[in-house]
């Protein structure tokens, strides 16, 4: 007997696959782990990536041996900054992290941090800068799954005001190809106190880059596009 799941690919796992779904029959029973060597046999270009890849199931992080059930969505998540594997929640109010494809509203992001009883607010804007190194960034491209960034994204605003009571957090993430000076990313984080705006601020965007399956593509001049690993830290700050 088998069940069928569905597959999605991202950055440089999509690359390597040639597509970014398609729709696989294992055996009833099949974890993981049994679904990334078939993936393996059918797709030789994706071995690199195995070994470094997290996996989703139903928008949720998932170890290798989760067994699989029919109609399951599974995503092959390349690594993102840390590549950690967090609890997944959505905050009260999922709009006020989310993604977009035009510019990002500095104004709008910090109206959904303020409030009365807030005494401080910090921003946060991430840019595309030119040069990272000696190396030239002439344009970034951002991907992500989209559905499971969100999530992740609110439960980065849930644990801010969790450990900082009274916090509240926004966060902004754009997508497609960013030129040199535009923003990629807005973080507001509003609190009573200017200590705990900063600290919950820092803790949004740092973790961010930890959690958040969001990844980006790296345009220089006269070269070939190519994935930024997460340790490049390449275009953007």
């Amino acid at each position: 007997m088998t069940i069928s799941v569905d597959v999605l690919f991202f950055a440089g796992a999509a690359e390597a696959a040639g597509c970014r779904r398609l729709r696989a029959a294992v055996p009833a029973g099949a974890t993981l782990a049994d679904l990334a060597e078939a993936l393996r046999q059918r797709f030789p270009r994706l071995g690199p990536f195995l070994p470094s890849l997290l996996w989703a199931v139903n928008e949720e992080y998932a170890p290798p041996e989760r067994v699989l059930r029919q109609g399951d969505e599974v995503a092959l998540i390349p690594p993102v900054s840390g590549g950690s594997r967090p609890a997944t929640a959505v905050a009260e109010d999922g709009m006020a992290c989310r993604l977009v494809r035009d510019p990002i509203s500095v104004d709008d992001v910090l109206q959904r941090v303020t409030h009365p009883e807030a005494g401080a607010i910090v921003l946060f804007l991430g840019t595309v800068r030119a040069r990272t190194g000696s190396a030239v960034t002439e344009a970034l491209e951002y991907d992500a799954y989209p559905a499971m960034a969100e999530r992740e994204m609110a439960a980065i605003a849930r644990e801010a005001s969790e450990r900082w009571p009274g916090c509240r957090v926004a966060i902004v993430h754009r997508l497609g190809r960013l030129a040199v000076g535009e923003v990629s990313v807005v973080v507001a984080a509003s609190a009573p106190h200017r200590a705990e705006a900063f600290a919950a601020c820092r803790y949004a965007i740092d973790r961010l880059k930890q959690v958040v399956p969001i990844w980006k593509r790296e345009f220089a001049p006269g070269g070939q596009p190519f994935w930024v690993h997460p340790d490049g830290g390449a275009g953007e700050g």
